[in-house]
């Protein structure tokens, strides 16, 4: 049996038109990014909502407004549309080019600088440190532990290559990540 693809064209909504439908109370913006990324930076008015944990049935409960889903740069938005789609609700976009692009509007988001660091950065800490601890112990133990160095070089292509980090998916569980 073949694997069903369901590709649908999501409409997209640039941040200057967001900001003025969010200023006037005409849409409702899920940001779909895990618990940290949200906590560290968001845009004000916007509604946690994590891909991981998404949950169409919560969303219908929300009222009658468009939604307007965001995340970091779009992919993670795309998915939870097409769980939204899924459900029955079409009317549905995303912020085009995500948090990044909202940013790159000159709009602000809301800062706390005393929650944990974004996900992509603990991904780089982690994923640096075991790079670096396989060369060294490939150097001075074993060169056997070069694996590890390879196996995280694989690990950061797949991520890449498929817009998917298991790496940090894991680390998004870890409790300081799942601060409210």
């Amino acid at each position: 049996m073949a694997a069903q693809i369901n590709l649908f064209q999501l409409a997209e909504i640039e941040a200057f038109e967001l900001n003025q439908k969010l200023n006037l109370q005409q849409v409702i913006l899920l940001d779909v990014r895990e618990t940290g990324e949200y906590a560290s930076e968001y845009i004000a008015g916007s509604i946690s909502m994590p891909l991981s944990g998404f949950d169409p049935s919560q969303v219908v409960q929300m009222g009658d407004r468009p939604l307007v889903l965001c995340c970091q740069s779009g992919m993670r938005s795309s998915q939870a549309a097409q769980k939204l789609r899924e459900y029955g609700l079409t009317n549905v976009m995303q912020l085009k080019g995500g948090l990044s692009s909202w940013k790159a509007s000159g709009f602000k988001t809301q800062i706390d600088r005393s929650a944990p660091i974004s996900l992509f950065r603990q991904v780089q800490i982690v994923a640096g440190s075991l790079v670096a601890i396989g060369t060294g112990l490939g150097v001075l133990v074993s060169p056997w532990f070069l694996l590890l160095s390879g196996f995280v070089g694989c690990g950061l292509v797949f991520a890449g290559i498929s817009n998917t980090c298991a790496m940090g998916i894991l680390l998004a569980k870890l409790p300081y990540n799942q601060r409210n």
